[in-house]
């Protein structure tokens, strides 16, 4: 459960087909810094080192975090993680706001592998990076057996049933939401967040925290558009086929074709668009 997942606000509401103007309370997304901070033993010391400062709805922190550090390829399973939790002890202020993984014992981050800032903003989990080959990271699942496979009947449920279990956007409107469905339909996992970005690290990084990677025989439901990075988040977490309600962009479709993962826009209303690897959905 998300929390502080809403912030109420004081609002004038005006409808000019009435005139009607209404002074109002009402509840808009959080939005809040992360702070992750890495802690590993180097062969002398321990080290800590600030990692990014990603802006998040509060919740599922430690999933975020893990989930970000994995889809950057920093960790790569979750035997590498330790601890993952709020810094209660050595931070004297926003303890709330940051969060500490600890890496196991004789486990070296790959910090070489990330060229990200330690800045990203909610809306684009790609800013900071120097350039687009930084972010080609190389999924670990390429080469498992491809047996995913889905009806267009069960895609077409898939929005209603997400939208039913979003209870911070029905009362916000402001959050992302990033699902995991078995290939029957079966709602699995739901993570929100301001960040299109941060809800998938937070279900990619529940699912490692379960040891659950990788996702196959299942498929990831985006509630808006399709961007570049959650293409690469999909990969590396082995999703095979990823849905979304809005749009995808072009850089999207093309890394789905490298990957060879299908990729479905314009979820709605018993539509679809297919804009790769259509072999894997059925749609008599």
């Amino acid at each position: 459960m998300l929390v502080d997942a809403s912030t109420p606000v004081r609002v004038i509401k005006f409808r000019s087909e009435t005139d009607e103007v209404a002074n109002l309370q009402d509840s808009v997304a959080t939005e809040e810094p992360l702070e992750i901070r890495l802690s590993y033993d180097d062969g002398s010391s321990r080290q800590v080192q600030n990692v990014a400062v990603t802006m998040r709805t509060p919740g599922h922190d430690n999933e975020l975090a893990v989930g970000f550090l994995y889809t950057e390829g920093i960790i790569q399973n979750a035997a590498d993680v330790l601890s993952a939790e709020h810094c209660f002890i050595a931070c004297s202020e926003n303890r709330e706001n940051v969060i500490q993984v600890d890496m196991s014992e004789g486990i070296m981050p790959n910090l070489q592998k990330s060229e990200r800032n330690f800045y990203t903003t909610s809306s684009c989990g790609v800013c900071g990076k120097s350039s687009i080959n930084a972010i080609r990271t190389v999924s670990s699942y390429t080469d498992l057996a491809d047996s995913d496979y889905v009806s267009a009947d069960i895609l077409y449920s898939l929005p209603e049933k997400l939208l039913a279990h979003q209870a911070v956007f029905a009362s916000t409107g402001g959050l992302h939401a990033s699902a995991l469905f078995s290939l029957s339909g079966e709602l699995l996992i739901v993570r929100e967040d301001v960040g299109r970005h941060n809800a998938l690290d937070k279900l990619i990084g529940a699912s490692l925290l379960m040891n659950d990677l990788p996702l196959t025989q299942k498929l990831l439901l985006l509630s808006g558009r399709i961007s570049f990075e959650l293409v690469q988040k999909a990969a590396m977490a082995g999703i095979r086929i990823i849905a979304a309600i809005g749009a995808p962009s072009s850089l999207a479709i093309q890394l789905a074709q490298e990957f060879n993962i299908t990729l479905v826009g314009f979820l709605r209303q018993q539509r679809l668009n297919i804009y790769s690897a259509e072999h894997r959905i059925s749609i008599s």
